[in-house]
């Protein structure tokens, strides 16, 4: 049996795709590419990924059968600082919920509320 991580694709839900993707490209400072639904029932933007390297691939999505929303799943994007993409947010149309914190030996975290409503964090070794 292959062993496999937990996560292996994440979606975030949007209501305003052209918002919520000029929030994600400021913040994250990356471009967003076109990812075709094949139901035909959502629209969806990835996240530049290698589906071969460590980490999961994931995309914005706008559907019929999800919205956005804070709530119980946090999507945490690897970063080289927290400070840099968190100094990013407030320009961006978001909100910083906690500013950069130690958890100790395995890096610092930043929470951040999205311009859709939605809640995800930074985390950085430094």
């Amino acid at each position: 049996m292959i062993q496999m991580n937990a996560v292996s694709w994440f979606d975030i839900y949007v209501d305003d795709m052209p918002r919520a993707v000029g929030f994600y490209e400021a913040v994250l400072g990356r471009k967003l590419e076109a990812m075709p639904d094949p139901t035909g029932e959502s629209e969806m933007k990835s996240f530049p990924a290698d589906m071969g390297a460590y980490g999961a691939g994931g995309a914005l999505t706008k559907s019929p059968h999800a919205g956005p929303g804070v709530g119980g799943t946090i999507v945490y994007f690897g970063v080289a600082d927290c400070a840099q993409e968190q100094a990013r947010v407030a320009d961006a149309g978001g909100i910083v919920i906690r500013p950069k914190f130690s958890i100790g030996e395995i890096g610092f975290i930043t929470l951040i509320q999205d311009t859709e409503g939605n809640m995800f964090g930074l985390n950085s070794l430094k």
